[in-house]
């Protein structure tokens, strides 16, 4: 038996049945009040279908005035919970875990959203391109609102049927601005010294414990390190790796980036320096995070879940009987290949996944003669989150995925698809 196949006994208690865990991923699939949508279920259907042991859903908002994207699924007593009680039975079939991922986007708020996005400081995000809001800097009042907020949201996903939980402190958005003293400068508790930056995240980990109880899962998506000189290192990542163990959490996401290093999609520091997405001609590179999960396996008990970049069954079980990581996270496989992920890696369907995304890139001159390498690599950046959101959308919609859309109408389409759902978004009052 491969050891994809093999289940996973987690901390608190809870069985996955197997190693194989759809990753979260935006999915911009909610109606104008932020709450889950007919697409939603039709989506989560369709990967229902591949057995994973565990699914984690797009990032749920804990306040509707601060979100990702207009589409964003939100918790802040706007209905819906019928509709989240069927999505949570959908992903719960035949004893899978299905997890709700818990975020604030911090200072990555669209500025047609918020003009002015909550921050651990003043210090707004210095992508042009991302068109995010001026950063404001919060009070403690702001701290102890967003504390309760994700708190709340945790226990209504219990209360809804989901089975775990998982807290988002990467990519740049508002607990991993926290982590960063590049985003975060505060001089009270939360500032400063890397326990006091980390105090947050450590409070809300310990809150959510405390409201959902010692056998409810929960989980955490961490940045190794943000690849910004003066950021969140890997040596600070790995102590917070450390307190997490100590806070009793029960599986540790590792991930890396934020919008200004965009790691999390393939663009890792060679692509800082070059502008080329990574290759995926040796295992070695397979995985982009795995290098600092055997660093931190040592250090701690809790299981550890990789998500970027594996494709094949040998390098998937290579790292599992390494003991670098116990859960293995497939992300992008799911947008235009939504039921195949299961029956290849798990039904002995076949040995690799396909990768349509090593083939997706904007030529050099699609956005003209003149622009800077920079920029043209954070734009074809864009348009390649673009280019799988839009087919999840389709997949919501009922559709298929559309393999021959390009990168350049991809970035085109996604703007006009944010600009319609903005408009139909119901602001809250």
């Amino acid at each position: 038996m491969s050891l994809i196949q093999s289940e996973l006994r987690l901390p608190c208690g809870a069985v996955l049945k197997n190693r194989l865990a759809k990753a979260a991923m935006t999915e911009g699939l909610a109606d104008p009040l932020n709450r889950v949508s007919d697409r939603h279920f039709r989506l989560y259907e369709r990967w229902a279908r591949n057995g994973f042991g565990l699914m984690l859903t797009g990032n749920v908002q804990v306040d509707r005035r601060q979100l990702e994207r207009p589409g964003n699924i939100a918790i802040d007593d706007n209905g819906g919970l019928e509709a989240l009680r069927k999505l949570a039975a959908i992903g719960t079939r035949e004893g899978a875990h299905f997890w709700m991922q818990i975020n604030h986007p911090g200072r990555q708020t669209s500025a047609a959203i918020h003009p002015r996005p909550l921050s651990p400081s003043a210090i707004s995000l210095p992508v042009a391109e991302a068109g995010c809001g001026e950063a404001q800097a919060m009070t403690l009042d702001d701290i102890r609102d967003v504390q309760r907020r994700f708190v709340h949201v945790a226990s209504v996903a219990r209360d809804s049927g989901f089975t775990g939980v998982q807290i988002h402190a990467a990519h740049g958005y508002l607990l991993s601005n926290f982590l960063s003293p590049l985003a975060n400068v505060r001089t009270d508790d939360y500032g400063g010294s890397l326990a006091n930056r980390a105090r947050l995240l450590l409070e809300i980990v310990a809150a959510t414990r405390r409201a959902v109880g010692a056998d409810f899962p929960i989980s955490v998506k961490l940045n190794s390190a943000d690849f910004q000189r003066g950021g969140f290192s890997q040596d600070e990542s790995m102590q917070v790796v450390r307190w997490l163990s100590d806070a009793g959490l029960d599986l540790l996401e590792i991930s890396g980036g934020s919008y200004e290093q965009m790691s999390m999609v393939g663009l890792g520091e060679e692509a800082a320096k070059t502008g080329r997405k990574v290759a995926a001609s040796t295992a070695a590179r397979e995985a982009y995070f795995l290098d600092f999960a055997q660093r931190v396996r040592p250090l701690v008990k809790m299981p550890l879940m990789i998500t970027g970049g594996m494709r094949s069954l040998k390098t998937i079980d290579d790292a599992l009987a390494s003991g670098a990581c116990d859960v293995i996270g497939i992300g992008r496989p799911t947008c235009y290949a939504p039921e195949d992920c299961g029956p290849l890696l798990l039904g002995g369907q076949g040995n690799e996944l396909p990768t349509i995304e090593h083939g997706l890139g904007m030529p050099r001159d699609a956005l003209g003669p003149d622009m800077d390498d920079r920029t043209f690599k954070t734009v074809e950046s864009f348009g390649l989150l673009g280019w799988f959101c839009l087919q999840l959308i389709r997949l919501g919609d009922g559709q298929e995925a559309d393999l021959k859309l390009s990168v350049f109408d991809a970035l085109m389409g996604y703007e006009q698809n944010e600009t319609e759902a903005l408009a139909r978004w119901q602001r809250p009052g």
